[in-house]
């Protein structure tokens, strides 16, 4: 069987995905904000569209990192994540969300949550992971956020090394 052609290069734009949600009761932990783990989720699933977007295939979550929640969000509050793939490192890519709540006083202005990374792996059809198509750091913002990918990814590799997991 062959291999399928390699896809060619593609510009950061095009795995850029923004998703909204209305942050209803049922979301809500004991103390009345956004549970942690129901904004997990959210970002997982924003951050897998950007990467398949991006693959042009089925993806599976390989880690998350750096998920620091800065702020609650409260109930009623316009949730808005933003995900685009910041680099591609052969068989695994890594995918920055940010994530801004717009509470629902509509004077406010909308409320920095968190940042995440996300690192995706995708799959060919019988399920094994595929090489994958170079990203195109275009903006100045996209090529400091390759370039940190690319530490980000040195310190996640070191630091499996230091504690016997590689």
């Amino acid at each position: 069987m062959e291999s399928p052609a390699p896809l060619p290069a593609q510009p950061v734009y095009l795995s850029r995905t923004e998703s909204s949600e209305i942050i209803l009761q049922s979301d809500l932990n004991h103390l009345g904000h956004l549970f942690g783990g129901r904004l997990a989720g959210i970002i997982d699933r924003t951050a897998a569209i950007s990467a398949i977007k991006h693959a042009r295939s089925a993806v599976v979550t390989v880690a998350i990192d750096s998920l620091v929640f800065r702020r609650p969000v409260r109930l009623g509050s316009i949730l808005t994540v933003k995900a685009s793939v910041n680099r591609v490192f052969t068989k695994s890519m890594e995918v920055g969300v940010s994530v801004w709540s717009l509470p629902p006083d509509s004077s406010a202005d909308a409320e920095y949550v968190c940042n995440a990374y996300l690192t995706f792996a995708a799959l060919d059809a019988e399920g094994r992971s595929r090489v994958l198509p170079p990203v195109v750091p275009e903006s100045e913002v996209d090529k400091r956020r390759y370039e940190q990918a690319g530490i980000r990814r040195e310190h996640r590799l070191a630091l499996q090394t230091e504690l016997g997991k590689k």
